[in-house]
């Protein structure tokens, strides 16, 4: 009677049989794993995991997700028992992705689709492409131009580091990808410094502070570092900590470039660019 009641005040909810609730939890798992490896915050992943197996009828379902693990299990007197462990690691952020699954898990709960649709519902959004690189290329190099002049550069600055942003991403998409996440950010941050020195030198650009800050932004993690503070306000204390100093990591390897390149700039010629 009780289920009953719960049904009719859930019209969209059904019901599967034993054996599919398995698929189902592997389903689940599969949704939440899409979410964190692309950017989606900790609350979001818990609530599509639980929204999916509360759907299909699943009551004994539990999830518990770090930023960069999934755990869940399932089992009781009237469910099978089930338990998987899922590892992520920490990756950048592709927010399509994020809202493809958002709008899936949406139609999963009015009812729109089979449990066999789903498993190629989530093989479209895997393979969903990221955008092109000359895009990638393109939006570093206008985003860097406009932070610049934003930061209090002039048009010329702008100009630089628009040039530098653009260097900056063709070397992110063809050599530092090929490196060490801590790694490749230095050389980034060395990088960026350098193309700023240099044009500074040969006369594009009259502020190198304003080029070199408006040229790292790119590499800014900004969604992470979103994401953390969001998790610790949900009270996933341990999650954001590790996005929070996921971020912090970043930022500080990029400093380091930068540092070496303006120290070793300072050294060699004596002279003060800022």
């Amino acid at each position: 009677m009780i289920e009953q009641k719960r049904l009719q005040s859930h019209p969209h909810i059904c019901t599967v049989p034993e054996e599919q609730k398995e698929k189902i939890m592997e389903i689940a798992m599969r949704a939440g794993h899409i979410l964190l490896e692309n950017g989606a915050e900790i609350s979001r992943v818990e609530e599509t995991i639980d929204r999916i197996c509360r759907h299909y009828g699943i009551e004994s379902a539990n999830s518990f997700v770090l930023s960069n693990g999934i755990f869940s299990t399932m089992g009781n007197e009237r469910e099978s028992f089930f338990a998987r462990v899922q590892h992520i690691p920490v990756s950048g952020a592709h927010l399509n992705r994020v809202a493809a699954v958002n709008q899936l898990s949406r139609e999963i709960e009015e009812g729109k689709h089979t449990v066999e649709e789903l498993g190629r519902c989530l093989d479209d959004i895997e393979q969903m492409p990221g955008k092109r690189k000359g895009v990638q290329i393109g939006a570093s190099a206008v985003g860097s131009g406009a932070f610049c002049y934003l930061l209090g550069g002039d048009l010329a600055d702008s100009a630089a580091a628009f040039l530098s942003g653009l260097v900056l991403y063709v070397y992110i998409l063809y050599i530092g990808k090929n490196l060490s996440k801590l790694v490749q950010n230095i050389l980034g941050g060395a990088l960026v410094t350098f193309c700023c020195v240099v044009l500074y030198h040969l006369g594009l650009g009259h502020h190198i502070s304003s080029m070199i800050i408006g040229s790292v932004i790119p590499m800014i993690p900004g969604v992470a570092f979103t994401n953390g503070i969001r998790d610790i306000t949900d009270g996933d204390y341990i999650a954001g900590s590790v996005r929070m100093m996921d971020a912090g990591l970043v930022v500080l390897s990029i400093a380091l470039g930068m540092g070496f390149v303006l120290t070793m700039y300072y050294r060699l010629t004596g002279g003060n660019l800022l």
